[in-house]
């Protein structure tokens, strides 16, 4: 997995996101940041993960796995954000338990892991070009991630059902926009409000 690389001390030049903002003076430090970075963001994804609770006729349950996801992502940009969620997703199909409820293994919602890589990228480059800096813009990426998830986790659904895609849509999609309306309030607050104290 692709990690960042950093060519010049981080002081000299500007943040794109977050976790620029963490010292790293030699090419040497900036590489085991970057290295802790991305297992710190698969582990905290796969806490987030055991915060599940089923939803009754649906095998899709709702879980903080979403969240932390998308706050990875935002956080670490996307190279790093790719990283840990490609890891996240490897570790989990190699027998990891720390996908939701403590399951590991392919099953029928893993297409949502396999979205969260692509929407790790998609709002990383977006952190990177400044969306997570004020409380609109960072809507704006946490509802396109969110729809980079489904994009891949509701066609994945339907094909491990055999059922259509508005079936699918109704089971792993419509239960859950309230939900993701909450998280994304959420993280309006949370990153750039992170800006603002880290920034400091």
């Amino acid at each position: 997995m692709a990690l960042a690389a950093t060519a010049a001390p981080a002081a000299t030049r500007p943040a794109a996101v977050l976790a620029d903002l963490l010292p790293a003076a030699t090419r040497a430090r900036a590489l085991a940041r970057d290295l802790a970075l991305v297992l710190g963001g698969a582990a905290l994804t796969g806490i987030a993960a055991q915060l599940s609770v089923p939803v009754p006729g649906s095998p899709v349950p709702v879980t903080g796995q979403t969240l932390a996801a998308l706050l990875v992502g935002t956080a670490l940009g996307t190279r790093r954000g790719v990283a840990a969620m490609g890891l996240y997703l490897v570790a989990g199909l190699a027998g990891v338990p720390w996908f939701a409820a403590g399951s590991s293994g392919s099953g029928v919602t893993l297409g949502y892991i396999i979205g969260f890589v692509l929407a790790g990228a998609l709002v990383g480059e977006l952190a990177r070009r400044g969306a997570d800096r004020s409380p609109l813009r960072t809507a704006g990426a946490m509802v396109l991630g969110n729809l980079a998830i489904y994009a891949v986790g509701v066609p994945y659904l339907a094909v491990s059902l055999h059922i259509g895609l508005g079936e699918a849509a109704s089971l792993g999609l419509y239960p859950y926009l309230l939900g993701d309306a909450a998280k994304v309030a959420l993280a309006m607050g949370l990153l750039p409000a992170s800006w603002k104290l880290l920034g400091r």
